[in-house]
Formats: structure tokens, C-alpha cells, sequence
């Protein structure tokens, strides 16, 4: 569950804040379907009612971290690192393309090319004569110390970045949300 996850980082957080010493951690984790709406985020983006959410298992999160609104669930890799900026570089930029070069990576082992799409934070790849996104990013920075992080979409249930949400706030003129397994046209496990 999202809540429990938010819990470990801000733990994570607090250890980092007391002592110098303590280790930067990682999460790796799948969650239970919730849509979290960062500080940037528009309420309005949430196409989705109170009744549809719970319909539909779906839990509804304000979240500190930055960026707009996005679904994380089942079929999506969420990595919540936490650590001090000191040791990367106090450039939340810099961190964010850093972030993104993992999920490029990912992407180039499966022999697709993600890329980065100028003005906008993520991973794109280019299919079909259609630019989706395939990783989205958002971070926390509290005293230097980063929390948040980095989803990539596997194989999600796609309908909920159609039907709930507008993805990152962006229209799906723009662009849309897909997944590596979509990208393939298999499975991937």
C-alpha cells in the first residue's frame, strides 16, 4: 500500500537527518492500486469520482512530491530512492536525468530507445507513429535529502491512466501512457 511505502521513506528520511552516518536506502515495490497527486498537480486532472475510484480498488493520495498526478499499481516498478543529494550533486536536475538514465537503460536492454522529450520530466518511446510515456518521475527534497522517485510502466492495466486521470497533466493529444510489455507485444514478467 502507498501509505506504508510513504511511511518507509520518511523514516528513511529521518534516520538521514540524524545521522551522517546512516545509509541511503532503496525501495523497489509494486503497489496496490492509488493515484497520488503531487504539488504542482491539479485536482482537475482526476477525471475519476469518489465512487469510481472505490469501484475500482483505487485509493486517492495528495502527495509532497513534486509533478502532477499519476497511477501506480500492479505491472508498474516503483523505486523510491532516499539519500542525500550531497553525495550526486545538490542539482535537482541533474538528479532527475540521472533518475531517467536508469529507466533508459531498463529500456535499452529490452532493445527499445526511451528518450527524453524537451520541457517535459520522463521517458518516452516513439511506436506506431504515436510518443508515449513509459517512466514517469517525482521527487521530494526536504534538508538535501531525496525521497520519491521513479515508476516504469511493465504491463499496468493502461485503462487507468485513460479513464481515471490525465497522466501528468498531459492531454492525451500529446501524448499517451504505455508500458514495456505493450511496447513488445508480449507479456513480460
Amino acid at each position: 500500500g502507498y501509505d506504508q511505502v510513504l511511511a518507509w521513506q520518511e523514516e528513511a528520511v529521518r534516520a538521514l537527518k540524524a545521522d551522517p552516518a546512516a545509509p541511503a536506502r532503496l525501495f523497489l515495490v509494486e503497489h496496490q492500486p492509488v493515484i497520488t497527486l503531487g504539488r504542482s498537480g491539479d485536482r482537475s486532472t482526476l477525471l475519476a469520482t469518489e465512487a469510481e475510484l472505490e469501484r475500482r480498488g483505487v485509493t486517492f493520495r495528495e502527495t509532497r512530491r513534486g509533478g502532477d498526478i499519476t497511477f501506480h499499481g500492479p505491472g508498474q516498478w516503483t523505486l523510491y530512492p532516499v539519500l542525500r543529494l550531497d553525495a550526486v550533486g545538490r542539482d535537482l536536475h541533474r538528479y532527475l536525468r540521472r533518475l531517467e538514465e536508469v529507466a533508459l537503460r531498463f529500456l535499452a536492454g529490452y532493445g527499445l530507445a526511451g528518450e527524453r522529450l524537451a520541457g517535459k520530466t520522463g521517458v518516452w518511446v516513439r511506436s506506431a507513429g504515436r510518443t508515449d510515456k513509459v517512466a514517469a518521475l517525482g521527487i521530494a527534497v526536504t534538508n538535501w535529502i531525496a525521497f520519491h522517485g521513479l515508476a516504469v510502466n511493465i504491463q499496468p492495466d493502461l485503462s487507468a491512466f485513460r479513464d481515471l486521470l490525465v497522466p501528468c497533466g498531459i492531454p492525451a493529444a500529446e501524448g499517451g501512457v504505455t508500458g514495456l510489455a505493450a511496447l513488445l507485444g508480449r507479456s513480460v514478467d
